[in-house]
């Protein structure tokens, strides 16, 4: 795995020729989202899932997955983690990683990447497997908040 940005990508609107992947601690981030996945209550499916964030102000939120017995009302560990941007002030996410139980980067399914859009936007990095990539790549042609106020 790589920390690069995809061919193409270069930080675009983080101030002329930084590179915003290269001065997040992602080592530490997937750490935390390690840590958290120990706590997440998956007894049906057996498969934890742990997701940590960077917040704009300097934050980490994370956040573990929980199931139910009526599994259509489980919570996916983003779910939880964007509960805690929101319980601990807002923000805006910056960086975003998730992990099973084996500490192997998972993307994140349709509906958590709708949450992730609407809490970090095109610009949000996403760690990968094939490396940091903006969520603009992940999620293109995105429906937000501003498709409402049209």
């Amino acid at each position: 795995m790589t920390d690069s940005p995809p061919e193409g990508f270069d930080g675009a609107g983080t101030g002329a020729g930084s590179n915003p992947v290269d001065s997040i601690d992602w080592e530490g981030l997937r750490k935390q989202a390690r840590d958290i996945m120990s706590r997440a209550y998956a007894p049906y499916s057996h498969f934890p899932v742990g997701a940590a964030a960077l917040v704009d102000d300097g934050r980490v939120v994370v956040g573990c997955n929980v199931e139910n017995a009526a599994y259509g009302v489980a919570l996916c560990a983003e779910c939880g983690l964007i509960s805690a941007l929101h319980a601990s002030g807002g923000g805006k996410l910056t960086a975003f990683t998730c992990v099973d139980l084996r500490g192997n980067l998972l993307m994140p399914c349709g509906r958590c990447r709708q949450l992730l859009w609407e809490n970090g936007g095109p610009d949000l990095l996403v760690d990968t497997a094939r490396g940091v990539v903006p969520m603009s790549a992940v999620l293109p042609d995105a429906f937000g908040s501003e498709d409402l106020n049209r």
